[in-house]
């Protein structure tokens, strides 16, 4: 069920748009690998009352030319490099549509991979991690600017967030605004303008889903130093700490969705 705009003409008459509403917020949710899904975060977006507009890119399911019709776009984490569009040629519309949200202020989400996805995007650069991966439950630091955040605000000083990456953000894009920093990696959280957020860590992931990473990069990880199964109990120790922090800055950000969408209509 949609609704469309009716305006009203110089001539006193009245028209239609061809922009139809949806009833329902939908958020355009970028999937780039079978294991990596919306997860706590999907779950807490539908409990507001979202609809999850999920589209699985590796398996060619097609991206949509722009926004129109959705109130917000998540873009997922996964294991391609943000520049790799010859493994996953969906990246460049996945570039356009990030640019888009940010020119629009339609709220944007981007988790690992879909976090460098956005810094990319905008002007800054990731890099190969020279000093190794960073995984399991590692504890965050709030930075100033946090306080007035609508989404991160209320992440606590060392809250531990689910890491699981090879590459980072090494430099934000110009005007990003830092939010959350990590002893290891520095650009774990920013801001930019009004509705646009990137994270480096995993805030949908629980112990059940970094198990299946484990187990599937078991020899890349034993070969970069880490114990897979010590990676896997440090998430699990944490998950009941995860799942609430995660779980509220999920519903923060679902929250400014439905702000933008009220807005719409």
């Amino acid at each position: 069920m949609t609704s469309e705009t009716t305006v009203t003409s110089k001539t006193g008459g009245t028209h239609e748009t061809r922009e139809p509403i949806p009833a329902t917020p939908v958020v355009l949710v970028v999937q780039h690998e079978e294991d990596a899904g919306p997860g706590l975060v999907g779950e807490r977006l539908l409990a507001a009352g979202l609809r999850l507009d999920v589209v699985r890119a590796w398996r060619g399911e097609p991206l949509p030319d722009g926004l129109r019709g959705h109130a917000g776009l998540l873009v997922l984490g996964g294991s391609v490099g943000c520049r790799d569009d010859t493994a996953a040629p969906w990246l460049p519309r996945v570039r356009t549509l990030v640019r888009e949200a940010v020119a629009g202020e339609v709220p944007l989400l981007g988790i690992c991979l879909g976090g460098q996805i956005v810094a990319d995007a905008l002007g800054g650069s990731v890099v190969t991690r020279a000093r190794g991966p960073e995984l399991g439950a590692v504890p965050l630091r709030r930075l100033l600017a946090a306080d007035a955040d609508p989404v991160l605000g209320g992440v606590p000083e060392g809250a531990p967030a689910a890491q699981w990456h090879w590459d980072e953000m090494d430099r934000l894009p110009a005007g990003a605004v830092p939010l959350l920093s990590g002893d290891d990696c520095p650009h774990q959280a920013f801001r930019l303008g009004r509705a646009c957020w990137a994270l480096q860590f995993h805030p949908e992931a629980g112990a059940g889903t970094v198990a299946r990473w484990a187990e599937a990069d078991d020899a890349q990880v034993r070969a970069d130093g880490d114990d897979p199964a010590a990676v896997v109990a440090s998430v699990r120790e944490a998950e009941r700490q995860l799942r609430t922090v995660w779980g509220a800055v999920s519903e923060a950000w679902g929250a400014v969705v439905l702000t933008h969408f009220a807005a719409r209509v």
